[in-house]
């Protein structure tokens, strides 16, 4: 049975000021994220360190799961792969700032080569609105290049900033939605 969404949005309705709440709270804490620098080099290393963390306890389940699924063929492959995941982990928190340099150039890199394929594909194909997606393109190709052009001191602001304008943005989302909650009547067909 498929939930109502008109049903949904009503009961969510009535809860419209937590959404507000959450939304301020990441708005605030993703803005003090991209304006202090302090900030930004805590919260990047903090969200680096959360990653390692993340990762054994991912492995360290995924060895129980390979474990307490019995006899099977994917055991052997299974415990490896926690076993990558808890070293992987392990790696990151002993060294965050190392394993926080790493991220970043993957991250250039990954924007040099995202932006290069969106304009590429942008002038190809010119889809409608294709000049937005140009746009993009540039822009991200842009943004790899000044973080890759700044390294290693881009390590120390690159991954808090993404984090605090993700932060940003979702809080900008709860505040809309618990404004359109707020604001809007549910009617039912």
């Amino acid at each position: 049975m498929s939930a109502n969404p008109v049903n949904e949005f009503s009961e969510l309705r009535a809860s419209w000021w937590w959404f507000l709440m959450l939304g301020i709270l990441l708005a605030v804490c993703g803005t003090a994220a991209i304006i202090f620098p302090a900030l930004t080099v805590t919260t990047s290393l903090i969200t680096v360190v959360f990653l390692g963390v993340l990762l054994m306890v991912a492995g360290i389940a995924t060895m129980i799961g390979a474990f307490s699924a019995g006899k099977w063929s994917g055991l052997l492959l299974h415990l490896l792969a926690g076993m990558f995941y808890v070293l992987t982990g392990f790696l990151i928190t002993e060294a965050p700032l190392a394993a926080t340099a790493g991220l970043t150039l993957l991250l250039a890199g990954l924007f040099i080569v995202l932006g290069v394929f969106r304009i590429v594909v942008a002038i190809m194909i010119r889809f409608p609105s294709w000049g937005w997606s140009l746009l993009n393109g540039v822009v991200t190709l842009l943004a790899g290049w000044v973080i890759y052009r700044h390294f290693p001191q881009s390590v120390l602001w690159v991954v808090g900033l993404l984090v605090g304008l993700e932060m940003l943005f979702s809080g900008w989302t709860w505040i809309m939605l618990a404004a359109c909650m707020r604001n809007r009547r549910v009617e039912t067909n």
